[in-house]
């Protein structure tokens, strides 16, 4: 019993998701005293260590140089992305970074319509349009934010948090386009190993090796990094990806639970009212797109392929 219940998917997902929240927790935490830069680095390093050799121990084939310079592009893009939202999370609220980090889900249809011309329907558009909305609603609290004049800039961390989500709409439509040509094990090798090449030189050369006391904690977002990549990965091999897309909302949750935990932030209603919207605009650009496939295949949602 037990055991079934450890393999149900939706199980699965849900602690990949709390896992998730865990590291943005750790990252505010940990990043304002080990230094931002010591972190992105170490993490992917570590992260890196363990998908490459997950990728050796599956025997995949090496990839191409075409896959080489595709995927190098894409980590460091995944780098900046990276970068902006772990500083987001040490300026801002870890609930309020999570509800805004959704939008990164609203930016995907325009971004594809640039790169590969998708069309975009009227739907998407007015989601669109409303999730921003709800995004407006949540940074405004007539209470403040409650954080104290100086030690932390709201402005900054709002300017890098779209940045953040404007970048993963790229990562998001460049994961589309090669999806059908590497594995999801390849894909994660390159998303930690292209930033640790990249991050790693570069934060030795200028700032030294980081304290003895702050690798092992590196070394844990490393490992909870991938584990969470792994476990999703597992959840969507075995169920519907209708079931467990909704799931991912629930880190709002767990983010209000952490910050109220470790950090004495209070979310204000704005914010919530605000998320919601948001979420309620991912929905409806998800299952929009995903019924008018139904529509131009003629076949029930059900049997779409995922």
């Amino acid at each position: 019993m037990f055991a079934r219940l450890l393999s149900a998917p939706l199980l699965i997902a849900v602690i990949a998701i709390a896992m998730g929240s865990g590291i943005d927790a750790l990252v505010k935490g940990v990043a304002p005293g080990a230094g931002l830069h010591h972190l992105l680095a170490w993490r992917f390093l570590f992260g890196g260590i363990l998908a490459f050799a997950v990728f050796r121990a599956k025997r995949r084939p090496a990839p191409s140089g075409e896959a080489i310079r595709f995927h190098t592009m894409r980590g460091l893009l995944q780098l900046f992305c990276a970068f902006t939202f772990f500083y987001a999370l040490t300026q801002l609220r870890l609930a309020e970074a999570t509800a805004l980090g959704f939008t990164a889900a609203l930016l995907v249809a325009p971004v594809a319509r640039v790169m590969i011309g998708e069309k975009i329907s009227l739907i998407t558009v007015g989601a669109t349009l409303l999730g921003f909305g709800g995004v407006a609603l949540a940074v405004w609290e007539p209470g403040g934010l409650g954080v104290t004049p100086g030690e932390t800039n709201r402005t900054l961390g709002l300017v890098a948090l779209f940045s953040s989500t404007v970048g993963y709409a790229f990562v998001l439509v460049l994961l589309r386009m090669r999806a059908t040509k590497e594995d999801a094990t390849t894909i994660a090798m390159f998303t930690n190993v292209v930033p640790a090449i990249a991050m790693l030189p570069v934060t030795v050369g200028l700032f030294g090796f980081p304290a003895l006391a702050s690798i092992p904690l590196f070394l844990v977002l490393g490992v909870l990094g991938y584990s969470v990549w792994f476990l999703m990965t597992l959840a969507y091999a075995r169920a519907p990806a209708q079931q467990l897309a909704p799931l991912e909302y629930t880190a709002l949750i767990w983010s209000a639970i952490f910050g109220l935990a470790f950090f004495d932030e209070w979310p204000g209603w704005t914010l919530w009212v605000g998320a919601a919207i948001i979420i309620a605009s991912c929905l409806i650009v998800a299952f929009q797109g995903r019924f008018r496939t139904r529509r131009e295949t003629g076949l029930p949602a059900s049997d779409l392929p995922e």
